[in-house]
């Protein structure tokens, strides 16, 4: 048995899911988000809860039941509350400014490094080396975030790059003489 699977998804209030042969459309009060729906698992809605079981006990109905559990959360948390990733910039003269849907990075290079924010993420900048970015769909906040950070990964011996503001970063020691 899954145990990610059989756990029930409680639907806040404000949340509705709409459900069709190909997807399932869920709506909240941040926005509107479709995942299609796999005919190896049965999505089954309750009052408040989504219950989701393999359709069969085939191999591949029991690895979709996890996963479609977890894809469906993932949207009802995101059109209710959102989602957040923080980076951070760490280096002598890096920072960043946005300009329209234009992040503008200063990272170290010898010319500023440009990059276009997609439509459904929101990127703010709470100092000039800390931005947080927002949206609904937990795929495209990870992505953008991962995008941003592979500009200029940290560096292991100074520490400079751009970093999720959780990670650890390990430093190691310089040449010996």
């Amino acid at each position: 048995m899954s145990r990610v699977g059989k756990l029930p998804i409680s639907i806040p209030s404000g949340v509705t899911v709409v459900m069709d042969d190909a997807s399932i459309a869920v709506n909240g009060p941040k926005g509107k988000l479709f995942v299609k729906s796999s005919p190896a698992v049965r999505v089954v809605v309750n009052d408040n809860t989504l219950v989701v079981s393999p359709a069969d006990s085939s191999a591949h109905s029991r690895a979709m039941w996890g996963t479609m559990r977890s894809n469906l959360n993932n949207i009802v948390r995101g059109v209710s509350e959102g989602f957040s990733r923080k980076l951070d910039i760490r280096g002598v003269g890096y920072k960043a400014a946005i300009n329209g849907n234009m992040l503008s990075l200063s990272l170290g290079f010898s010319h500023e490094i440009r990059y276009i924010i997609p439509e459904d993420i929101s990127v703010t900048i709470e100092k000039q080396t800390q931005l947080e970015i927002k949206g609904i769909d937990i795929q495209k906040v990870g992505k953008t975030a991962s995008d941003i950070r592979s500009l200029r990964k940290p560096e292991p011996y100074k520490g400079k790059g751009v970093r999720y503001s959780d990670e650890f970063v390990r430093s190691k020691e310089g040449k010996k003489k």
